[in-house]
């Protein structure tokens, strides 16, 4: 599935730098292209859309962090098959700075129903909402960044 087809936006995540309220992040991934192609990804074997505990989020770098104007590609994976239900080309002071709110939000009071929303829509219509609590980085050459990734306390990668 095309990277363009895809535009990322995000909400809730300047209240950190100006010591704000707490809010919870959201990232709202809109998609433009064929519809049945990106619900045919998000389908679980059982028939039902894909739910948050059977999706993975994570961001890999395309050069070192250190790079001026460093970029990776946010991915999005069903985590029974560990195929891509989409791939978007993204900042990664951006996507860090989101990690960072997200981390934030969740020492700042109960996250059992997650540290940051995820909302995919299609032409602007809802399709489906994630509540999760992870969100791993990872260098260019695949090696997971516990430092820069939200990894839940407890949780054993």
């Amino acid at each position: 599935m095309r990277r363009d087809y895809f535009e990322l936006t995000v909400e809730y995540i300047d209240w950190v730098e100006h010591d704000g309220d707490p809010e919870k992040p959201l990232v709202r991934i809109d998609f433009h292209g064929p519809e049945g192609l990106l619900r045919e990804r998000l389908t679980g074997t059982d028939g039902d859309l894909l739910s948050a505990s059977e999706t993975d989020v994570a961001f890999r770098l395309q050069a070192p962090l250190d790079t001026p104007d460093s970029t990776g590609v946010v991915g999005v994976t069903n985590r029974t098959t560990g195929d891509f239900v989409l791939e978007l080309n993204e900042d990664a002071n951006d996507v860090l700075k989101f990690i960072r709110a997200a981390r934030e939000y969740g020492r700042s009071g109960d996250d059992d129903d997650g540290r940051y929303r995820v909302e995919l829509t299609v032409e602007g219509e809802p399709l489906v909402t994630y509540e999760k609590r992870t969100f791993l980085v990872y260098d260019a050459d695949g090696g997971l960044l516990r430092e820069k990734s939200l990894i839940p306390s407890g949780v054993e990668l």
